[in-house]
């Protein structure tokens, strides 16, 4: 067996690389590029998502083409909440509209389980949906990319 390329940080992850970790996430799902999104998984990843129940990759990266083509004007922040050697638990909210323009800021926790070389092996979601007005979105930075460096986090906006 090919041994996979690590996905650095590595476990046993200190809490600055646990950070590190979930900002890479962030990063990651804000772009909305499924394909890149689902290589930070292992290839038999296992997740549930709200209601739904993932296995492998291709299946990861179907739900979120899926999500994202539903979903528009995404835009993601996460925040650790705790960590030890190999799982890193997080919070996150992310703002959202549908086809019709209502627009919904979704607000969730995931717990994550890493295998040796930084592959997501195991993840679990539980999420709520909140309508909101377009007058009360928080998330500004251009769709598709990064958080900027001085946008507040989740705690810093009372989320």
């Amino acid at each position: 067996m090919i041994e996979p390329t690590p996905h650095a940080p590595l476990p046993p992850f200190t809490y600055a690389q646990a950070v590190k970790k979930v900002r890479m996430a962030e990063d990651a799902w804000n772009s909305r590029d499924p394909a890149k999104v689902a290589l930070a998984y292992t290839p038999d990843t296992r997740w549930r998502n709200r209601s739904e129940f993932l296995n492998g990759r291709a299946e990861v990266e179907d739900f979120l083409t899926r999500k994202w083509a539903a979903e528009t004007g995404y835009r993601l922040i996460k925040e650790i909440w705790a960590h030890s050697e190999n799982r890193i638990a997080v919070r996150f909210c992310y703002e959202w509209h549908d086809v019709a323009g209502e627009w919904f800021r979704a607000h969730g926790n995931e717990n994550w389980e890493f295998d040796a070389f930084g592959y997501m092996a195991v993840r679990h979601a539980s999420i709520n949906d909140v309508s909101i007005t377009a007058a009360e979105r928080l998330f500004q930075w251009p769709q598709g990319t990064p958080r900027p460096d001085d946008h507040p986090g989740l705690t810093e906006l009372g989320l």
